[in-house]
């Protein structure tokens, strides 16, 4: 005789899961489920001997009692109930389900009409249909939802994890022929799958086929009906008292249990199978293998799991082994920064590698990470041979460089290779992802150090653009870039493999001391070509806008001779002082003007950040130059002509001045061009009084030209 039990009979992952739950939460607390955990009668009165009773309201919960929600799921007004009356509540809904639940919830809320194939009075189904206030379509027929279809209708289908796949794809097939724009959601469960498949295989090949199962549960019925069409003498029964009497025992039997059917059932029908059927004796043993373990774990297997649940601590996998596996967070990957509560959720299907297996205290130690650097180490080889790029993350700063995790093997980079420039500071780029090379792999003492290059990449990348740059550069074209740096002259910004200067006097209309006070190492900025030079590869840059200079305000007439304005004392020299009247336009006053006499310092009657008020007396748009007095506001305008020459005087030499500094800020700009690799500081004159400072013969001329002109 030969008998053969399938190796998916009896409880799923999600039955599993509830069942091992209440068993040992109800240690502990009374609790109660809203309907029967599962459709299995044995399970659900052993659960009731620990203390779990079955309540089908929520106002039927006892005082005190803990509300279990059973695998199947609950709609959501049920679960807002839950939560407005404060009922302490443990949620056993399949994760599996609970999938559906938020697919159903995301695109019924989107607008679409949902489909759900399955049985109306399932209470799975049920439990999905008030994730859309219970206006989805529920067929297990064409015929349910014949007509109901507009062509141009959003639609979105899911299916009852335990449904057989010929109903969903005879439904589904037809939802797509009808409709224009149909999401088609494929959720009958990979446990449902493989079951049916196996049962279909074992059926094909058995004279007699028996499926242990509750007689309200759907899948096992559904079960019971793939195996008639390849066995007539197939038979449903609950337990061993239901196995048909009278009846010819052939000499291949096959056996399977839907997902609900407990293994203490199946055992005690093989039991009675010894006891009562000539030739079962040898299926005996096998049957004690089957009960011990699903399958068989050694160390350094590679097996595929289902997440049960995830913490900061790691990750719980279902094996189909007698206990199930733990990996811990740190064999999950190699990033210390990732957050695994957000990489996996229960009902993930993982694969790990078996690092430990200790049946004497019932653990399974497991890795994520030893399986990616098991798989990662050939491509890792071969990206060595054909020079290819890879990707990775920046993890830790170490000793003489960085670590980039890539392909589940840890890269070193050393730090003269991070960058195709000087880093100071390393971890200034640690969570980065990089584009690298790997340059050396050596084997020592039975370990591997993979050696890669970032600025190897860098290198060649910016080869590339800058030829295509240079290639295409013209005065006055735009450029969107990132600032790499900033010196007291300027900023210089990578503009495609270029690198470019923004001098200082380009950042702002407004004088400023330095860079920083416009841009940040690390800046988009966007910028246009001044002026170039291919054969030194220097390219000056400009960032201000022409719309943003502030003497448009002038030109375009908000500022008039004889107007009397406001002004904010920003800069006092010998001669005078420089008063703002916009952002970035300051006008004169000649200190033949601070006052109605004769003064010997500007100081004496100014002090910087003092606001007066002063009147317009020159206008010079091309020379962008304003005159500004406070004497005219005080003095009878009679007494104004005769100082007429002083100004005229002192315009010229502060004119004088002005080119000095703006020629000492040129040939400070190309100086620092010729040499920008270098770091030695170099600034242009920032004040009148440090261009006067520079420039020591437009020092002498204003000296003279004040005495004179008062």
């Amino acid at each position: 005789m030969n008998i053969r039990l399938a190796k998916t009979a009896g409880f799923c992952f999600g039955v599993d899961r509830a069942v091992k739950t209440l068993e040992k939460e109800s240690e502990n607390k009374s609790i109660s489920t809203l309907g029967p955990i599962i459709h299995n009668e044995f399970v659900v009165k052993d659960l009731e001997k620990r203390g779990v009773s079955v309540i089908d309201r929520l106002d039927d919960l006892a005082s005190g009692n803990t509300l279990a929600i059973r695998a199947h799921g609950v709609g959501k007004s049920t679960m807002d109930e839950i939560e407005a009356k404060g009922i302490e509540c443990i949620d056993l809904t399949c994760p599996f389900v609970k999938k559906i639940h938020n697919i159903v919830y995301k695109y019924y809320s989107d607008g679409y009409k949902i489909i759900i194939v399955g049985n109306k009075n399932h209470p799975e189904v049920m439990g999905i249909n008030g994730w859309c206030e219970n206006n989805a379509i529920i067929a297990l027929d064409i015929s349910d939802i014949s007509g109901k279809i507009d062509s141009g209708e959003k639609i979105c289908l899911v299916c009852q994890t335990t449904m057989d796949r010929h109903t969903f794809e005879s439904v589904s097939g037809y939802v797509t022929s009808q409709s224009n724009n149909a999401l088609i959601y494929d959720t009958i469960c990979s446990a449902t799958n493989e079951r049916q498949t196996e049962a279909a295989e074992i059926a094909k090949d058995s004279e007699l086929m028996l499926v242990i199962g509750g007689g309200h549960s759907s899948n096992t019925v559904k079960l019971t009906g793939i195996c008639k069409k390849y066995c007539d003498n197939t038979y449903q029964i609950e337990n061993f008292e239901d196995f048909p009497q009278n009846i010819y025992i052939p000499k291949k039997i096959g056996i399977t249990a839907g997902a609900s059917t407990p293994a203490g059932i199946i055992k005690e029908v093989i039991d009675k199978m010894v006891e009562n059927i000539n030739g079962a004796e040898s299926f005996a043993q096998e049957f004690e293998e089957y009960e011990k373990s699903l399958i068989t774990l050694n160390t350094r297997d590679v097996v595929k799991g289902t997440v049960m649940s995830v913490s900061e601590k790691g990750i719980s996998v279902n094996l189909g082994y007698k206990s199930d596996g733990f990996v811990p967070v740190a064999e999950v990957t190699d990033d210390p920064s990732a957050d695994i509560t957000k990489m996996y959720a229960a009902g993930d299907e993982v694969e790990v590698f078996v690092v430990r297996v200790n049946d004497v205290d019932g653990e399974v130690t497991l890795s994520m990470k030893k399986l990616e650097m098991m798989k990662g180490a050939k491509e890792i080889e071969a990206a060595f041979e054909s020079k290819e790029i890879l990707t990775g993350k920046v993890i830790q700063v170490v000793n003489g460089g960085v670590i980039v995790s890539a392909k589940g093997a840890r890269v070193f980079v050393p730090a003269s290779q991070a960058s195709d420039r000087y880093l100071q500071d390393l971890e200034a780029i640690v969570g980065d992802e990089v584009a690298f090379r790997i340059i050396d792999i050596k084997k020592m003492r039975g370990r591997t150090k993979v050696v890669g290059s970032v600025k190897n990449v860098l290198v060649e990348q910016k080869a590339a653009l800058a030829e295509s740059f240079w290639a295409g550069i013209e005065v006055g074209k735009e450029y969107k870039g990132v600032v790499k740096s900033l010196t007291k002259f300027g900023a210089f910004a990578d503009i495609g493999g270029v690198d470019g200067l923004i001098h200082i006097s380009q950042l702002s209309w407004s004088k400023i001391k330095h860079p920083s006070e416009v841009v940040n190492v690390g800046d988009e900025v966007s910028v246009y070509v001044l002026e170039f030079d291919k054969e030194t590869g220097k390219v000056s840059l400009g960032f201000k806008k022409a719309e943003d200079n502030p003497w448009r305000k002038v030109e375009n007439e908000e500022l008039k001779v004889d107007d009397v304005i406001d002004v904010k004392i920003v800069r006092i020299v010998p001669f005078g002082a420089f008063a703002e009247i916009y952002p970035g336009v300051d006008g004169l006053i000649h200190i033949s003007q601070v006052a109605d006499k004769r003064i010997g310092k500007v100081e004496d009657e100014l002090t910087v950040g003092q606001h007066v008020q002063a009147k317009v007396v020159e206008i010079d748009l091309e020379k962008q130059k304003i005159g500004l007095s406070i004497r005219a506001l005080i003095a009878p305008a009679k007494e104004e002509a005769p100082e007429a020459a002083e100004e005229v005087a002192a315009t010229e030499a502060v004119e004088e001045v002005v080119a000095e500094e703006v020629v000492a800020e040129e040939v400070v700009a190309e100086e620092v061009v010729a040499e920008e690799v270098a770091t030695e500081e170099v600034a242009a004159p920032e004040t009148t009084e440090e261009a006067v400072e520079a420039a020591p013969e437009a020092a002498e001329e204003v000296a003279k030209a004040a005495p004179e002109a008062e």
